[in-house]
């Protein structure tokens, strides 16, 4: 087998989650899309900014990503 600079790719397949959110939470996200097609001229739904969003959100979030890196058992 040859050696190749690439590692193997992780499991790249979606998995859907569904959720219910507030009438106040949907109205500032389909303001926010908008915003979003005024500043990029780009129209994007909701469904596919929510995981941008939380991927930011995780990404900044420092202690969770200081917990996160702890071995499993080290982690409660």
């Amino acid at each position: 087998m040859t050696d190749i600079k690439l590692a193997r790719l992780p499991d790249r397949t979606p998995v859907k989650i569904a959720i219910a959110v507030m009438p106040d939470l949907a109205a500032a996200l389909a303001d926010y899309a908008l915003l979003y097609e005024q500043t990029y001229a780009e129209t994007v739904s909701v469904t596919d900014l929510i995981p941008a969003m939380l991927e930011s959100f995780l990404a900044s979030d420092r202690a969770f990503g200081r917990r996160r890196s702890r071995p499993p058992e080290v982690r409660t």
